[in-house]
């Protein structure tokens, strides 16, 4: 029986090969190959021993060899293309785990180097950017150190997370301001000024112009070349003209009872830039306007004016209503109310490319304390602010009537004044409405008085709340082209 299966199957089979896989090219074979009986080399390792590898054809080490011609199964057959059969590869000839998936994946390689010079790359122009907006900034530590002398006078703060800013509009004809005007040695003078009171829960920010011919008690301050002024009864923008930026704060403190946190000094060209910077804000004219004291021309109607024609329509005083400081504020009020609402509904505040140019238009011409004065500063103060609704954002004058002495200055209105001033202090709410509408509800507030005095009311007061102080002002959700 086992003669005629060994008649059947012809040749023996080979031992290093699958039974029923008769070896190929026997009548090729040439001289001296490898007898199969023969021991096989030292480390030769049998073909269908070999690892397995199913996805790469030509590496596996399995079956018999499909190409370059006869071959032998044994370890010694070379193929015709002058290479190692397959069944002839070692361990050490064995490519390692993974050497393939490295031999094709060169790119990963290139990648990875080129994502990290990108990195180097972004870092260091954000190393740039930051450096050279952070160099813009110009400290006031004369100031600083001036207020520091007379720090036993200054009130105390009452809402330690409110903060209190001045911001102090200079008309400064030195420098890039030359052209506004006549240069007499590099003066300064508070064209505007302006206390902002953000709320410590950050939910609210109040901004109320001070009148620059407003008669108040200014102190005693050092000049800068280091004399001493008198205290005396003037003008609010003498401060400044005498003292700079220390006078002026220490005059609103003695005129408001407010701790004074903070202040920025703004010129000409930082106001200019940063309306060009949101690409200008609208605003809508009723008449039109020719004067040249402001280098304005514009015609009636909507239009958006760019940094030159907004600096001019803040400033122009004698050609606009009936030429009064009052009005003036009131236009710079709510043209500023206009340019936040610009910078929030077009989302500057939250996207670092368009609030770049912002920044650097604003730190160009800004001179702080040293509280505010790096970007970080600034940039904490800018991000608790961009979460206030528009209509919290609020621009008020305070309570002011012409002059008794001299209808072309300006007074407090008592106890109006007072009573904001306070409200500030404590961190309390205000409230503002277009001038028509104060008078309508002072007109209801007069009548509730009157029935408040009858007798059957009596008592009412202390059951009803305080009610919020409600002043003249707008808010910078007010559309300027609605009113």
């Amino acid at each position: 029986m086992d003669a005629d299966v060994t008649d059947s199957a012809g040749t023996p089979a080979d031992p290093d090969l699958p039974a029923g896989d008769t070896p190929q090219g026997r009548s090729q074979e040439e001289p001296g190959a490898t007898d199969p009986k023969e021991e096989p080399e030292p480390g030769a390792v049998p073909e269908n021993d070999a690892p397995q590898d199913s996805g790469d054809e030509g590496e596996a080490g399995a079956g018999a060899n499909s190409e370059g011609g006869g071959g032998d199964g044994d370890g010694g057959q070379h193929g015709s293309d002058g290479k190692s059969a397959v069944g002839a590869q070692t361990w050490a000839d064995h490519p390692k785990d993974g050497s393939a998936s490295r031999r094709k994946r060169p790119w990963l390689r290139w990648a990875a180097l080129g994502a990290s010079f990108l990195v180097m790359i972004s870092a260091g122009a954000g190393w740039w950017l930051y450096k050279k907006l952070d160099g813009n900034i110009t400290t006031d530590t004369s100031a600083a150190a001036e207020l520091k002398v007379y720090e036993k006078e200054r009130p105390t703060p009452v809402v330690m997370d409110a903060q209190n800013i001045l911001l102090i509009g200079s008309d400064s004809r030195s420098g890039d301001n030359r052209e506004y005007g006549r240069d007499d040695g590099g003066s300064q003078r508070s064209d505007t000024t302006i206390l902002l009171h953000l709320a410590a829960d950050r939910k609210s920010a109040t901004a109320v112009s001070l009148p620059r011919d407003l008669m108040v008690e200014v102190p005693k301050c050092r000049t800068g070349d280091d004399k001493e002024t008198r205290e005396q009864f003037t003008q609010f923008n003498s401060a400044f003209e005498l003292g700079g930026t220390a006078c002026t704060i220490r005059t609103v403190e003695r005129l408001t009872g407010i701790r004074i946190d903070h202040h920025m000094v703004v010129d000409f060209n930082g106001f200019k830039d940063m309306v060009d910077a949101v690409d200008g804000v609208e605003i809508c004219l009723k008449e039109p306007i020719d004067d040249k004291d402001a280098r304005l021309e514009l015609p009636a109607g909507r239009q958006t004016l760019n940094g030159e024609e907004a600096l001019g329509y803040v400033r122009a005083r004698k050609t606009l209503g009936d030429g009064s400081d009052t009005e003036r504020m009131e236009r710079q009020q709510k043209f500023l109310g206009a340019l936040v609402n610009k910078m929030q509904s077009n989302g500057v505040l939250l996207n670092p490319t368009r609030l770049y140019p912002v920044l650097d238009a604003a730190t160009k011409s800004l001179t702080t304390d040293p509280g505010l004065d790096s970007l970080r500063d600034l940039y904490d103060l800018v991000r608790s602010m961009r979460d206030v609704p528009t209509d919290q954002v609020q621009f008020l004058t305070v309570p002011r009537q012409p002059y008794r002495q001299n209808p072309n200055r300006d007074e407090l209105v008592e106890p109006d004044a007072s009573e904001l001033f306070k409200q500030l202090r404590e961190d309390k709410p205000v409230a503002v409405v277009p001038a028509d509408e104060l008078k309508e509800k002072e007109g209801e507030k007069e009548k509730e008085k009157a029935q408040d005095e009858k007798p059957d009311d009596a008592g009412s007061d202390s059951e009803s709340p305080t009610p919020t102080p409600t002043y003249s002002g707008s808010s910078a959700a007010d559309d300027l082209c609605e009113q």
